[in-house]
């Protein structure tokens, strides 16, 4: 297998202008919530989640759903998800996204969070059968938890351990996956792509964690990033409150090679409270920390972060445990429950908090990978430990939503 790798330097044009052009010409730009070819169903539909009922009785796998919904299982931990395959599907599955197919199909791919980790990868066809299961990173990483697609049509591995790096996959499985230690050693969750600038986002597994950007020194010849070397910032919040304008500070040692962990290299930068899940939709970055129970909004061009949704706000909040995000392109922010009562709830864009999903009888178990399919009409997610609960089996369960997501 190739590894994913090259480099150019950046032109005279901006960067902005250069990624524009090399994102549009592979099909890859942004739309809606999601990428085109990478999940998301047109910015002309209109969300429908404001508008579902209550969940209903658990099904025979335990998944409650709205009326109009349906659940499936597609892969379980230790058990072939295609007849004949010799890819057993992993254990503790975790963060996830969607890749378009050329045949019409998808693939959905799926991390690793257990010792030793990696990344697996479901291949469907055009009318939605699971057709080809595989591994597209295994053998040298450890505790995968979340990560995030890139616009250029790789999957991001995140790495949930003290000296923790990111990994670049191909979903495809035909490249070799490579790791880029400019992106910073720490105890990754999470990272988004910035289409337009090319810049990423990454959140912190840590109770004192930071937000982090990376800006890229160079570019390949398709105009993407080259993920080998460039500058890691951390975010200030300039107010003291927490939320409005914020400043980069340069991390002066990424890679973690003195004795000052990365996250208090800059003590001037914001603390955040356990990063995780983390999205890009339509130049705003949403990613959610479990010490406080926030999603938070961070809107690029003003450079102005808000609190969108705490569940101090309610007297019964419905979302608790915020864990892994996603966008539909709709609109509709989905948060996966670490524990609590097992849903995926939908912020809509109309501002209801709604629960969409819930898995009955895994109590002990968390709720991971939330991702569309590229029509936007089946949504892909974990049990990760399912109803065992148990950390040292950590026999997961993949499942399949279908129904009205938009209109």
């Amino acid at each position: 297998m190739r590894a994913i790798t090259s480099n150019r330097r950046w032109s005279d044009p901006t960067r902005r202008d250069v990624l524009r052009a090399g994102f549009a010409g592979l099909g890859l730009f942004a739309i809606g919530g999601g990428w085109s070819g990478c999940g998301g169903g047109g910015s002309l539909q209109v969300s429908n989640l404001a508008n579902v009922g209550p969940l209903g009785e658990p099904d025979a796998n335990g998944v409650r759903v709205p009326a109009g919904f349906t659940a499936r299982v597609v892969a379980r931990t230790g058990e072939k998800p295609v007849a004949g395959s010799e890819y057993v599907w992993h254990r503790a599955p975790d963060g996830g996204a969607t890749f378009a197919t050329d045949d019409g199909g998808w693939i959905y791919v799926s991390n690793c969070e257990f010792v030793p980790g990696g990344a697996g990868a479901l291949r469907f066809d055009r009318d939605g059968n699971v057709v080809d299961a595989y591994p597209i990173l295994e053998g040298r990483t450890n505790i995968n938890c979340a990560g995030g697609l890139t616009p250029w049509g790789t999957w991001l591995s995140c790495e949930e351990l003290d000296r923790g790096r990111v990994w670049e996959c191909d979903p495809f499985g035909v490249e070799s996956a490579a790791p880029f230690d400019a992106l910073g050693v720490f105890k990754h969750e999470a990272v988004a792509v910035d289409p337009l600038s090319g810049q990423l986002y990454l959140t912190e597994d840590e109770g004192q964690g930071r937000f982090y950007r990376f800006t890229a020194d160079s570019m390949h010849s398709n105009g993407t990033p080259d993920l080998r070397s460039g500058s890691l910032e951390a975010m200030r919040v300039l107010d003291p409150a927490g939320v409005g304008l914020v400043e980069w500070l340069p991390i002066p040692d990424p890679t973690w090679q003195g004795a000052t962990p990365v996250r208090l290299q800059v003590p001037d930068s914001t603390p955040f409270r356990g990063g995780e899940g983390i999205w890009y939709a339509d130049g705003v970055v949403y990613f959610s920390t479990k010490g406080d129970n926030r999603i938070w909004a961070f809107d690029i061009a003003t450079q102005m972060l808000e609190v969108l949704y705490d569940d101090d706000r309610f007297t019964t909040p419905v979302l608790r445990g915020v864990d892994n995000v996603t966008v539909s392109a709709q609109g509709d922010v989905l948060v996966a429950e670490d524990g609590d009562d097992m849903q995926i709830v939908a912020l809509a864009p109309t501002g209801e908090v709604v629960p969409l999903v819930q898995v009955v009888g895994h109590q002990r178990s968390e709720i991971t990978g939330p991702a569309f399919d590229p029509s936007g009409r089946r949504l892909y997610f974990s049990s990760q430990r399912g109803s065992d609960g148990n950390l040292v089996n950590s026999l997961g369960v993949t499942y399949e939503v279908t129904g009205p997501f938009f209109v």
